[in-house]
């Protein structure tokens, strides 16, 4: 069962991908948009494989995507240990929930532009700060969803629980933890892109590495086959780690007896 569910993730990942790159070619074609502004699959495909400098080519274009997803990456997990922290401490705790949340929600409101300098002065310009911009990106809408999971559990099982003399901690680690995996990782699944595309913010506005800064410099001199090979290898990087987390969760979910929806 968990192979077959896993075959049909990577299936729906091969048809969204075909849909894309009909999309792309008939936008293209449709609109008549000049070549400069819009490069077409066959053009990233020559960029990559059959133009004499490819091999110059995927090497800048990898290089590049690495520092993104190390980037992304260190930012997915602090922001996702957070907002599971946080979640567990608000069920715990309303007073906790009553005093934090509107802190949150006055944070979320500020534009992250507008926070990226303050960031950049206070943790510098290296990992550490677009660890903290990436973080920032993926803590809100985990911390919502996770919530919601963890309240999800059966009260029946947690009074069982304590009927047998459990604590807090007890039910907490055998009955609200385990209810609240599929929202933990449905929150992995959609901070994952925004995780990246916080890492690119952070390169663009703080760090000046990584593929976003590259992309940036493209923009700036009309580099547009770089620039639409890069969005292709961050829209592939993204699909492969949305994948990546959904067989982690088939694995985890069955484990746990459970079935992801």
């Amino acid at each position: 069962m968990i192979w077959k569910r896993t075959l049909g993730t990577l299936s729906s990942i091969g048809v969204s991908l075909a849909l894309v790159l009909g999309a792309w070619i008939a936008f293209i074609e449709y609109f008549s948009i000049n070549p400069m502004v819009v490069r077409s699959p066959l053009d990233v495909w020559a960029y990559l494989f059959t133009q004499e400098e490819a091999a110059e080519h995927r090497s800048l274009v990898w290089e590049g995507l690495k520092i993104t997803l190390v980037d992304a990456g260190f930012g997915l997990v602090a922001g996702l240990v957070a907002a599971t922290v946080v979640a567990m401490l608000f069920v715990l705790s309303t007073t906790a929930e009553q005093a934090f949340l509107p802190i949150a929600m006055i944070m979320r409101s500020v534009p992250l532009v507008a926070m990226t300098p303050v960031i950049t002065l206070v943790f510098g310009r290296e990992l550490l700060a677009t660890t903290v911009i990436c973080g920032i990106v993926v803590f809100f809408p985990a911390l919502v969803n996770i919530v919601l999971g963890l309240r999800s559990a059966s009260p029946q099982a947690v009074d069982l629980i304590r009927a047998y003399g459990g604590g807090t901690w007890t039910a907490l680690r055998k009955v609200l933890i385990p209810s609240a995996l599929p929202s933990f990782f449905t929150s992995a699944r959609i901070s994952a892109p925004g995780a990246i595309i916080g890492a690119m913010l952070a390169e663009w506005l703080a760090t000046g590495k990584g593929l976003g800064y590259r992309m940036l410099q493209d923009v700036s001199t009309f580099e547009s086959d770089d620039l639409w090979t890069s969005v292709v290898a961050i829209t592939l990087a993204s699909l492969l780690i949305y994948s990546l987390i959904g067989v982690v969760e088939n694995i985890v979910l069955a484990r746990f007896g459970r079935v992801r929806s």
